[in-house]
């Protein structure tokens, strides 16, 4: 059939399906965010806006916001849908490569089709074409082959029969996904081909369930059988594969203590006796204890990075690392016994070839209740109320107590991870999207409004602070203007205060992060009001200004964002240096000069520098 290039791709997009892991089928790529402009208004813009039936439109407000929301989509989807995004050339192209990292450092789905300049060359220089002196073949777009799994330019229209199946692959395939750029000649787009009506017939993506190597299994095997402190470290892969539930029966028939990275938060119900708490240090000293302790560590869906290990100090130095993981560049990390594929199936394969019965010491599983019961009794203290401003732990405390089941909560920057990781409780499988892969301010609002999008069984709650409300604050209006709500918490402690914590914590100069201690010609500087601000973009706002002010907003801004399908924006001011300790190391590169440096020198001296 005569298509053109952009009423091609759009059709091909339109056909494409996949399945839930409840095995529901579904639009694998359920709509498109748009910013229309030069380079995608007429060839993508019209096709889109013919088959705009089939595959949903919505409008955002900066390319980075709509991308944001497509990666918040298909985090609350479990990567099993993709967010579709486009921008015209130039500024609103390079707008979206800070989300394309954020969707590789976490490994998410995400097709971005920028627009591009003309293949032709006849009108070079173009509008918003960046020209380079030496190569004429690159555009803006190159800058996206960092951040890709998988790139293409079209330059013809026939190149799509070939790079289609190849964007299905890498979006639908576990250990390879991550953010797709498809570079789009504006004239291009404009061209007419004869397509074979093949290319569009409905197509099926199931993501694929990798088994093992059986080698593989009895090195594991080995190691897990010979361990005394064995310690379970469940990831995000455990949540992408729906393993659970398998991962805690695991625990349950072996006696091994749990703990959670951050992005395998809330899989394991914090009544559960095994739970030691979450890792590292953003984590707990309950968890930390473990993992200090532990001789066999059996990491599934991780890739344990810093923040997960205390830049590898929170393992003894002698400890034997045994990874699960879909993709062997994680699984081999670290000089670990590496055991490739699905984490639902290599925990069932394990479980059938150990012995029945628990593994390790006798008295080793009940460390767990015990640390946990420690670092719960420091997290009443520190969310029971005080004088002054309240503290971030107060405000989760808050948000934890009056959710409901089926919610759904997320925070991305600053010192919130911290407080949501160490201190939440978690009545069961409720999801929590903590976007501390690439900490980017930001997210917190925008993929909030790509989670309440896909989001079904309950209300999604963001918690943010001042920075990040500042830093990109415009997709609330989209949120609100499309229908789609949720709750924002935002913090207001008057800067950036976790760097000025990290900063002054090492003996450096208060100096940039904190509105006081920033250049200003005033004598009084201006102050944002946050609350007036949201209000303007359409949103129900509520004010607080303690804890019992804040349990009634909250619980106020619950009903409104449900009763008139609007984000719900409450503002706080909170305590600007109160946080929530793990007891871990963090490296930073600090100065000699400065009194952090007999700090990193000892921490140095700790690290694990390959495991066994």
């Amino acid at each position: 059939m005569k298509l053109t290039t952009a009423q091609a791709l759009v059709r091909w997009l339109a056909a494409q399906r996949t399945e839930l892991l409840d095995g529901t089928r579904v639009p694998l790529f359920p709509g498109v965010f748009a910013i229309f402009g030069h380079g995608n208004v007429l060839g993508l813009g019209s096709a889109l806006a013919e088959y705009r039936d089939n595959l949903p439109v919505w409008r955002g407000h900066t390319e980075q916001g709509m991308a944001l929301a497509a990666v918040g989509y298909a985090k609350a989807r479990h990567r099993r849908q993709v967010g579709v995004v486009t921008s015209s050339i130039g500024p609103g192209a390079l707008n979206m490569v800070t989300a394309a990292g954020v969707a590789h450092a976490n490994r998410l789905p995400l097709l971005l089709l920028p627009g591009d300049t003309f293949a032709g060359r006849a009108p070079d220089p173009v509008l918003q074409q960046v020209e380079h002196f030496g190569d004429a073949t690159t555009t803006v777009n190159d800058a996206f082959r960092a951040v890709s799994r998988y790139f293409d330019r079209i330059t013809r229209p026939e190149q799509l029969q070939a790079t289609l199946p190849q964007v299905a692959r890498v979006l639908t395939d576990a250990a390879d996904t991550g953010p797709v750029t498809i570079a789009l000649p504006q004239d291009v787009q404009a061209e007419i081909y004869d397509f074979p009506e093949s290319l569009f017939e409905p197509r099926l993506h199931r993501v694929p369930r990798a088994r093992p190597d059986t080698g593989e299994v009895a090195d594991a095997v080995r190691a897990l059988a010979d361990a005394r402190r064995p310690l379970l470290v469940l990831g995000g892969g455990v949540r992408y594969s729906g393993a659970a539930s398998v991962a805690l029966d695991f625990a349950r028939t072996h006696a091994v203590p749990v703990v959670e990275t951050t992005a395998g938060r809330a899989l394991v119900p914090h009544t559960e006796p095994l739970f030691a708490g979450p890792l590292g240090i953003t984590g707990s000293a309950s968890g930390n204890a473990l993992a200090a302790e532990a001789d066999v560590v059996l990491a599934v869906g991780t890739r344990l990075q810093d923040f997960t290990t205390a830049s590898w100090t929170v393992f003894p130095s002698d400890v034997r690392l045994v990874t699960v993981n879909v993709a062997r560049f994680d699984a081999v990390k670290h000089g670990a016994t590496a055991v490739v594929g699905d984490a639902l199936c290599v925990l069932q394969e394990l479980d059938a070839a150990l012995p029945g019965g628990p593994i390790g010491e006798p008295d080793w599983a009940a460390r767990a209740a015990l640390e946990r019961a420690s670092w719960d009794a420091h997290i009443d203290r520190l969310r029971a109320p005080g004088t002054g401003l309240p503290s971030y732990a107060q405000v989760v405390g808050v948000v934890n107590e009056l959710s409901e089941s089926g919610d759904y909560v997320l925070t991305s920057s600053g010192g919130l991870p911290g407080e949501l990781v160490g201190g939440w409780r978690a009545a069961g499988e409720v999801p929590i999207d903590v976007e501390y892969g690439f900490s980017c301010m930001g997210y917190e609002l925008a993929g909030a409004w790509g989670a309440a999008m896909a989001w079904e069984t309950g209300l999604v709650t963001t918690l943010l602070g001042d920075g990040s409300y500042l830093m990109l604050n415009s997709e609330l209006f989209s949120a609100a203007f499309a229908g789609h709500p949720f709750v924002a918490v935002v913090c207001d402690n008057g800067g950036y205060a976790v760097i000025a914590r990290l900063q002054e914590g090492n003996g450096a100069a208060a100096f940039n992060n904190m509105y006081p201690d920033c250049r200003t010609e005033h004598d009084t500087p201006p102050k944002v009001d946050i609350a007036a601000h949201a209000e303007s973009l359409g949103c129900a706002v509520f004010r607080a200004d303690g804890l019992d002010s804040l349990r009634a907003a909250y619980v106020q801004a619950r009903a409104a964002a449900v009763a008139d399908r609007v984000p719900a924006v409450v503002v706080l001011r909170t305590h600007p240096s109160s946080w929530t300790e793990a007891g871990a190391w963090w490296e930073v590169g600090v100065p000699p000069h400065l009194a952090g440096r007999a700090e990193y020198a000892e921490g140095k001296a700790r690290q694990v520098r390959y495991a066994r």
